[in-house]
């Protein structure tokens, strides 16, 4: 192995080696079970953020953990078409030439898109492979290819036949610069200033006005009604009357409607169904015509009155404020936020629209899928999430699934010249489904389906339905699904609805449900916030002026781009560090709690990053040792097992129950953190340690020595396969090297048997008295620490108060005591001996004195502690000042105000051991 750990040197040998081989195809089980995973397919024009590293992370974790289980294990990979998404890609590629894609023509556009996918579209797949994501790539899949195609056809057809898709005209979430139809997931609600207007609607009566509060004036054109609550007192004489619309001169009438919140404005709201989606619902309680007033470009049509025909939304607003105020119906105009929707592809301003749509009656669907989770065939993880699921569908409305662009499934309706609608795969099944000639001229229906239609079938259609496949019986239902939160409804609860429909099975047994990943402030990631990081740049590594154009190029607005560029240099000040892919997917894995949030900090990033630094170092440490040598291999040579080998292998089988345990449970945190700890301080800081004075010993016997070496190989080959889950790229490397010494053979780490724990090999006596000397020797340390006594220099300790025990283990370890807490002599005192002034460890009831004369300069060392009481007492009053300034505690960020917390109880801690270390050696 080579000296220093190179994560770069061996990442791409060993990925490479892996993918040719075929190791990531399913395996034939050793276990007789089958565990399958599919990807959720990430957008074809998307590159690797980090959520989709934080969660394929798991998810690589889970297919490595059951592959080495023997499990036959499939994890499915693939892509979504991402229909808006990559049809603006190619259409911006255009402009760019001066072109649109109705220049083009729809087969043409289509083409050019298919070009750029083969192109371009692997980019994210290609970054999944750096981070040693090991799914079969062999049957990935695409949302758009021939397979998936024809099982999206086969589902619409047949939802239409039985009369769960139908067309409709309803308000929809339109996208004014795609001129589409978007799901609520491309809305982004964003709290912005803007103005609440109270407009005069006068009684037709000529009794007087109503003032109706709005925040869109514009759509005025289209109000239906004017509602009241039907408690409101100060308009209940008026309900039935009717209003005047201003400008317009058409009446409407004033309803009452509890939905009416009664403090909001003046308790008097105008209703436009076709503009408002509550007062869609509002429209139909009480049959009010639908008017649409708005083009496909959000300007307004030719409903309106003449002088504002074919003016933008804006404008529109603009001159109806200025007729209104002209006209004296203006009562008054005050500032007011609210949440704007806005497109998050275009950044457009969302207006809900009256079209023509195609949907999904969703209530039929809805009650097996309920009942899936509440008979437990599938299991949310964590299960609190089943309150979200429950929610959201027992509040389901009808599913648009239609979208007005070329890029996608092409919705399989056809039209006649009567506009009679027909629906079948093809247009020759059309004709021989109706009964229609070839006369009869038939023109496809121009929409195609939304992307979540397509993805909603992604776990069975990927295994090749609607053929009964092999791999569809032998993999599905899948074992789990691994997601975010935010897209239980979106995709979640529509998979498992499709998917009982048409296979009478669950997609899944369980979902598990992690959080989203924030900065380290818990900030959400947005390149606007400058903030995002980029899960490459951390493997790989990254200078601060490339780091600064990354995060700022495409800003449109150059103070952003310049404040991004200050807080950029501030926080990376030299750039970011490579950590490499190992200590990148160990940090994932340490932060997958059953939280909500993932606040990701570089400082466990490094952590994890010297953890691998720890591993190779204590790999190389037991090659020097080992090879070469007699390792045990030969079962039939005997060994001797000293105290420390009995306690390491004892300790082993707990760690491997408990992190078996913890990945079973989905706590990968804990497994994580179980892991770091048996390798880092029980393996490398003691094990290593304590075996030095039997490896090194002139006087040890062969037998003790091949006992210590082939428990120093086994041990750390079983770590490991422990580890290779999380870290696969340096375990694979380590464990070439040492799975010979081991008695292991095979060609890789990912296809050994993952570790069980064996009740045989726990030693809780060898555990007991391990635990004992470690007490000893931290005894000892803590008191050098503590007065200032140089690791290297040899002492003569006291003990007293010894138990029969103590004096057994005492003997039984002296040479290992003695060698590594650096003792010279140790004295035995006893009831009726008078012990010098001393230092004082226990270990149980045993007291370790160390006799301080000669040892440290008294007067020297508190003088020492005096200067570092009086620094920290300065920094206590200084924090303390900083958080009892209100001010201070009003304006600062939370996180902020919890380091300065943080900051303060450390420096009270520190200040407590120092007083008590200085009372120590005054009494010396």
């Amino acid at each position: 192995m080579e000296k220093h750990f190179n994560p770069q040197s061996i990442e791409t040998k060993w990925y490479q080696i892996w993918e040719q081989s075929g190791y990531f195809k399913p395996q034939q089980s050793s276990t007789g079970q089958t565990y399958s995973i599919m990807i959720p397919p990430p957008n074809v024009t998307g590159s690797l953020h980090m959520g989709h590293a934080f969660q394929d992370t798991i998810m690589d974790t889970l297919t490595r953990y059951h592959r080495m289980k023997g499990d036959e294990t499939l994890w499915q990979p693939g892509t979504d078409h991402a229909g808006i998404a990559t049809q603006m890609v190619v259409e911006r590629q255009l402009a760019a030439q001066g072109l649109s894609r109705h220049d083009l023509g729809r087969e043409a556009f289509t083409q050019k898109v298919w070009e750029w996918k083969a192109q371009s579209g692997g980019t994210i797949t290609q970054q999944l492979r750096r981070l040693g994501a090991s799914p079969d790539w062999s049957r990935e899949r695409f949302t758009m290819d021939e397979g998936l195609s024809n099982a999206v056809k086969e589902v619409f057809v047949k939802l239409h036949e039985e009369g769960l898709i139908y067309r409709g005209k309803r308000l929809v979430n339109w996208d004014p610069i795609l001129h589409t139809a978007v799901s609520d997931l491309e809305v982004l609600s964003e709290e912005e200033m803007g103005s609440l207007w109270h407009m005069r609607y006068p009684l037709s009566d000529g009794s007087g006005y109503l003032v109706v509060a709005t925040t869109r004036p514009e759509t005025l054109f289209g109000d239906q009604a004017v509602a009241v609550h039907p408690d409101d007192e100060r308009y209940q004489s008026l309900i039935g009357k009717t209003i005047t619309l201003p400008l317009v001169g058409r009446e409407i009438p004033i309803i009452a409607d509890d939905y009416v919140d009664m403090e909001f404005g003046t308790g008097c709201v105008k209703i436009t169904p076709a503009h408002d989606f509550n007062d869609y619902e509002m429209g139909k309680r009480h049959n009010l015509p639908m008017l649409n007033v708005m083009t496909i470009d959000a300007a307004m049509n030719d409903e309106v009155p003449e002088k504002y025909q074919g003016l933008d939304r804006y404008e529109a607003r603009k001159q109806a404020v200025a007729d209104l105020e002209a006209a004296g119906l203006m009562d008054k105009i005050e500032p007011h936020k609210l949440m704007v929707p806005r497109g998050d592809r275009t950044h457009a301003v969302i207006e809900p629209f009256l079209t023509d749509q195609w949907y999904v009656a969703v209530q039929e669907l809805a009650k097996p899928a309920i009942d899936a989770v509440k008979n437990g065939d599938i299991q949310f993880v964590p299960k609190n999430w089943e309150n979200t699921y429950f929610e959201w569908m027992n509040n389901l409305q009808d599913w648009c699934i239609s979208r007005q662009i070329w890029w996608g499934h092409r919705i399989p309706a056809w039209y006649d010249d009567q506009g009679n609608v027909y629906v079948a795969r093809t247009e020759a099944e059309v004709r021989k489904k109706y009964q229609l000639s070839d006369t009869v001229t038939l023109q496809q229906d121009s929409d195609v389906l939304d992307t979540w239609f397509s993805s909603a079938l992604w776990t069975f259609s990927t295994l090749g339905w609607p053929e009964q496949t092999a791999e569809l019986a032998k993999f599905h239902p899948t074992s789990v699904l691994v997601t975010g939160f935010d897209i239980i409804f979106f995709w979640v609860a529509r998979m498992i609805m499709m998917t009982l429909k048409f296979t009478g099975q669950v997609p899944f047994k369980q979902v598990y449900v992690h959080g989203l990943v924030r900065d380290g402030e818990g900030q959400k990631m947005s390149k606007s916030k400058g903030n995002v990081l980029d899960p490459i740049d951390l493997i790989d590594g990254i200078d601060l002026e490339s780091l600064v154009t990354k995060r700022t190029s495409g800003m449109m607005q150059p103070e952003k781009a310049a404040r991004i560029e200050k807080s950029t240099r501030k926080q990376f000040a030299e750039g970011i560090e490579s950590y490499g892919t190992d200590a990148l997917r160990f940090t994932f894995a340490s932060l997958a709690s059953t939280g909500r949030d993932i606040r990701f900090d570089l400082n466990r990033c490094e952590g994890y990053r010297n953890f691998c630094n720890k591993l190779w170092n204590a790999t190389r440490y037991v090659l020097m040792n080992t090879e070469g040598r007699d390792t045990g291999v030969d079962e039939k040579l005997p060994c001797t097992l000293s105290l420390a080998d009995r306690w390491i292998i004892s300790k082993m089988q707990a760690v491997e129950l408990e992190v078996a345990k913890h990945f079973d449970q989905y706590r990968f945190d804990l497994a994580a953190n179980a892991l770091y700890e048996f390798t880092w301080n029980e393996y490398c800081d003691w094990y290593l340690e304590l075996v030095k004075p039997v490896l090194n010993s002139d006087t040890a016997t062969l037998d003790a020595q091949r006992g210590t070496r082939k428990t120093l190989v086994r041990v750390l080959e079983t770590i490991l396969r422990l580890l290779h889950p999380i870290t696969p790229y340096i375990t694979e490397e380590a464990w070439q090297s040492v799975a010979g010494l081991a008695g292991k053979d095979g060609n890789t780490i990912m296809l050994q048997p993952y570790p069980k724990s064996d009740d045989a090999l726990i030693d809780t006596y060898a555990e007991a008295e391990l635990e004992w000397v470690k007490q000893f020797i931290m005894g000892i340390r803590k008191i050098r620490s503590e007065m200032d006594i140089a690791p290297s220099k040899k002492l003569d300790i006291l003990l007293s108060n010894l138990s029969t025990q103590d004096k057994i283990w005492l003997e039984n370890n002296t040479h290992s005591l003695n060698s590594l807490a650096k003792l010279n002599h140790i004295t035995l005192l006893n009831e009726t001996d008078e012990a010098p002034e001393s230092a004082v460890a226990l270990v149980g009831e045993m007291k370790i004195l160390i006799p301080m004369a000669g040892l440290i300069d008294k007067d020297a060392e508190l003088k020492r502690l005096t200067k570092e009481i009086n620094r920290l007492e300065g920094d206590i009053k200084r924090f303390s000042g900083k958080l009892s300034n209100e001010n201070f505690v009003a304006k600062a960020p939370e996180a902020v105000i919890a380091k300065e917390k943080q900051k303060l109880e450390d420096s009270e801690k520190a200040l407590t051991n120092l007083k008590e270390q200085y009372e120590k050696i005054s009494q010396i």
